[in-house]
């Protein structure tokens, strides 16, 4: 799963805090030994594992996907409940951005274009969506650990296209507009499973 706008960032340098707000401990010493520590990689499992939690927190079953050939890194389901659809199901396709280009309404992200069309328009079996999470680009501080809490940094929104049109794949890139407004939260991620998204999927 590739990181920022273009596909790819470089490595970012860290300021050598881990587990800790900024300035409060030099850096470990396991850290010059811990290879990828902060480099895309890294950054795409952090996105992903973020995700995990929150599904977790959400008490929803996540199955990992194997192999990335439909543009799904995360399924995420429930048994239902008493008068409603039974076991319903939503896939997410999740990017990890440290360079977010920032607006007030909402963050402009580009995805590949092979990316945008795995998730835009209809005709799908499951519905699915974009998870975009956005972490500090200094790894020592994507996580901050305490007796009472682990805190992890920052925030994940996200964004359904199946309202969107497929594009002509002789492009690199598509820009997408996530709502600032959709913050991904363990009740945000229960509402994804609505009948409507369903319906905007083209889903019976």
């Amino acid at each position: 799963m590739a990181d920022s706008r273009i596909g790819g960032v470089p490595h970012q340098t860290t300021n050598g805090h881990h587990g800790a707000e900024p300035g409060t401990r030099p850096t470990p010493a396991w850290a010059a030994h811990s290879t990828g520590f902060g480099e895309n990689g890294h950054r795409g499992d952090f996105g992903e594992q973020f995700i995990r939690m929150l599904a977790a927190a959400a008490n929803l079953d996540a199955a990992k996907r194997e192999r990335d050939r439909v543009g799904v890194d995360w399924q995420l389901g429930h048994p239902g409940r008493p008068g409603i659809r039974r076991f319903p199901t939503i896939e997410a396709q999740v990017k990890c951005t440290s360079s977010p280009e920032l607006h007030d309404d909402h963050i402009a992200y580009d995805l590949k274009v092979k990316n945008y069309n795995q998730l835009a328009g209809q005709d799908y079996d499951v519905p699915r969506f974009l998870f975009l999470v956005l972490a500090p680009s200094d790894p020592f501080v994507w996580s901050h650990a305490t007796p009472d809490r682990l805190l992890l940094r920052n925030a994940a929104y996200w964004a359904c296209l199946h309202e969107k049109e497929l594009v002509d794949e002789d492009q690199s890139t598509r820009r997408v507009h996530v709502p600032r407004a959709q913050l991904l939260t363990v009740d945000s991620l229960h509402d994804l499973f609505s009948e409507d998204y369903r319906t905007m999927a083209g889903v019976s």
